[in-house]
Formats: structure tokens, C-alpha cells, sequence
């Protein structure tokens, strides 16, 4: 039997070769235009700010920083400080519950198992704001409104972060891994908490990291839950500035200059965790 000769098809023209590069850039240039507006925006004075904007620094970001830091006795840090609580116990907690959570339905064989994670899925493709009212009618019920926890609470089971770490189970803890530690006489939670979780552990890394963001720049939530002001994140506080600014116009830099500030940490925890991500993964690769 005589196999078909395989023809090869040609190269591609070397000018549709660089389209996807090109589309890549585009976006890359979408997303990054904001930032260095804001990032020129934050350097220029109220005088200099609402004259003819152009992309070349202003002098006037220490001012404004230092105006910032002044307004309402601090507040703005107070902002950062609630949203730095939120978003890393909420992280902490969520990728906790993702970790058990994932890898008891990636592991165990139960009645009801996969019923339960085609529920997770549809959580994952549910928009947030139709369960915010619900979640403030139960803190509401609760009396936990206008609390700490009543923000903390609702963000600990992430659908998307069960569905990411039982998927990383799946493929970064062997089955017969788990065997060996039972033969050897360990139990569930020891077998977990020593073998499975130090495998799952650049998966949770990626959980952590998704609930962090999606926590920090929360608004709906805080938005429903919250009325003192000095329990905001930096999100809603700015948002109060922001409609303060429609008869303060001088308050538009500080709320230029806030969210400036405000995605600092973001890019620091990104730059941390990229590299405890990257070194994981090479130990990992090394252990196999």
C-alpha cells in the first residue's frame, strides 16, 4: 500500500506574516495609551492639566502627591490601606478555599461531583452584578452591612478559581502519587497539605494573583455594601472625588494622581509573583 504524496503547501507572503504581529501591537498600544496618559497627566499642575494637553511632563507631581496626601487629614492612604486588607486577605482566603475545593473534585470520586463543577461553571459565566443585590439582602440579613467582612465575605468562593485548581490538579498531581502516601500511612489532609499542595502550588499562585486584581478593582461591591467613607477601597474613594470634582475642578489632579498611585501596587505584586511563578515552575520541572 503506497502512501499519498503530501504536497506542501507554500510559505505564507512575508506581509501576512506580520499581521499578527502588527494586530499585537495595536492592542498592546490601546492598553498602554491610558496608562502613559495618566502617567503624564499625574506630573502636570490644575493650570497646566486643563490647558492644551500635550505628552510631555509637567512639573507639578510632587505637588500634587503632596496635596493628595493632605486631603481630609490622609484619607486616600486609608483608601489604600482598606484595599491592600480587602484584596490580600480576600485573595488569601479564596485561593485557600480554590486549593480544597479544586483538588477534591479533581481526586475524589463522589456522587454528585461533576454536577456540582458544571454549578461552578455556570458561577464563572454569571456577571457579578446580578449577584450583588442578593449578597447585600444576606449581609443585610446578617447585620454585617457597612463592615469589613461584608466585602471580604462575598469574594472568598471564586468560581473561576475552583474551575483553575481543579483543572491544575488534574494535570500537576499524579494519581499514583497520592497512592504512595496512602500506602506509606498518610492521611487526606497530610497527603494534601505536603505532597498535592506544593505540586498545585504555581496554579494557586495564578488563583491568587487573578483574586488580588479582580478584588483591588472591585467598585460594585464596596459600592452596595459600604457607607462610611473611611471603610472605602481606593476604587470607590476615587470615584467620590471624582463626582466632588464636577464643583471642585482642583480635585480632578488628585484623583489623576490617586489612580496613578493606586495601580502601583498592582505592577509590584505582578513583578513578585512572576518570579516566585517562574522559579516554581523550573523546581518543578526539576523534581520531575
Amino acid at each position: 500500500m503506497t502512501t499519498p504524496h503530501l504536497r506542501r503547501l507554500p510559505p505564507a507572503p512575508r506581509r501576512f506574516a506580520l499581521a499578527p504581529t502588527a494586530a499585537l501591537l495595536l492592542g498592546a498600544l490601546y492598553c498602554l495609551l491610558p496608562v502613559a496618559w495618566i502617567l503624564v497627566a499625574s506630573t502636570k499642575s490644575g493650570s497646566e492639566l486643563f490647558s492644551t494637553f500635550t505628552f510631555l511632563p509637567g512639573t507639578g507631581f510632587a505637588d500634587n502627591v503632596a496635596d493628595l496626601s493632605a486631603y481630609r487629614d490622609g484619607v486616600y492612604w486609608k483608601w489604600m490601606a482598606n484595599s491592600a486588607l480587602y484584596a490580600g486577605v480576600g485573595a488569601l482566603l479564596s485561593t485557600g478555599v480554590s486549593a480544597v475545593s479544586g483538588y477534591a473534585l479533581a481526586v475524589y470520586r463522589f456522587r454528585g461531583r461533576e454536577s456540582i463543577f458544571n454549578i461552578l461553571l455556570a458561577g464563572v459565566l454569571m456577571p457579578p452584578v446580578i449577584l450583588a443585590v442578593p449578597q447585600y439582602l444576606l449581609m443585610a440579613k446578617a447585620d454585617l452591612t457597612d463592615s469589613y467582612l461584608s466585602v471580604m465575605l462575598p469574594v472568598i468562593l471564586s468560581p473561576y478559581g475552583v474551575y483553575l485548581a481543579r483543572i491544575y490538579a488534574t494535570a500537576a498531581v499524579p494519581g499514583d502519587v497520592i497512592e504512595a502516601g496512602r500506602m506509606d500511612g498518610g492521611g487526606e489532609w497530610r497527603i494534601f497539605r505536603t505532597i498535592a499542595l506544593p505540586m498545585m502550588l504555581p496554579g494557586l499562585v495564578t488563583v491568587f494573583l487573578f483574586q488580588f486584581v479582580a478584588i483591588w478593582n472591585n467598585f460594585l461591591l464596596p459600592y452596595i455594601m459600604l457607607g462610611d467613607d473611611e471603610k472605602f477601597p481606593v476604587t470607590l474613594g476615587l470615584f467620590t472625588l471624582l463626582q466632588q470634582g464636577s464643583s471642585t475642578p482642583a480635585l480632578y489632579t488628585l484623583v489623576i494622581t490617586g489612580a496613578l498611585l493606586a495601580i502601583v501596587p498592582l505592577i509590584a505584586l505582578f513583578l513578585v509573583i512572576q518570579r516566585f511563578w517562574s522559579l516554581d515552575l523550573l523546581s518543578g520541572a526539576v523534581k520531575s
